[in-house]
């Protein structure tokens, strides 16, 4: 299915491309989250007309990207959680818990820009971890993961 890119996807291309994608991402996702629109001679018209207020646009949030990339970059967060004492955690810190833990310092994110390659962390230790705020700007962070073995039995 031919769609036009009404923003930056990645791996997919840029603002204002013609992109050939499976029919089920446009429909179920591209489309839905207004990130393109179908590849109609109405709808290329209609993109040449307003193609300026759209880049204004996605240069905004670039620019606003940046910036909060700029404040969250470095920052440290702790996280306790129940452990044994060899160091396994009972239950794991997902990204749920760190964005809690980044919302008590004041930094809004959401879970979908936490990148967890090894997926939950389920052990006791310091984990250097990306927040993608956009597709070109990405925050590192380090969640220090402490154990509590209040009330194990030694």
């Amino acid at each position: 299915m031919q769609v036009i890119l009404l923003e930056k996807v990645l791996n997919v291309g840029d603002l204002g491309e013609v992109v050939k994608v499976k029919p089920g991402f446009a429909r179920n996702y591209l489309i839905p989250h207004g990130k393109a629109k179908r590849a109609t001679p109405d709808n290329l018209k209609l993109l040449e007309e307003k193609r300026t207020e759209l880049e204004k646009v996605a240069a905004e949030k670039l620019a606003a990207a940046q910036e909060q990339g700029a404040k969250l970059e470095g920052v440290a967060i702790q996280i306790t959680q129940k452990a044994g004492v060899d160091g396994r955690l009972f239950g794991s810190v997902t990204n749920v818990d760190i964005v809690e833990a980044l919302k008590a310092q004041g930094h809004a994110v959401e879970k979908a820009m936490i990148r967890m390659p090894s997926g939950p962390l389920k052990h006791v230790g310091e984990f250097p971890l990306t927040v993608a705020l956009h597709t070109d700007v990405a925050a590192q962070i380090t969640v220090s993961v402490l154990g509590d073995t209040t009330g194990n039995p030694a």
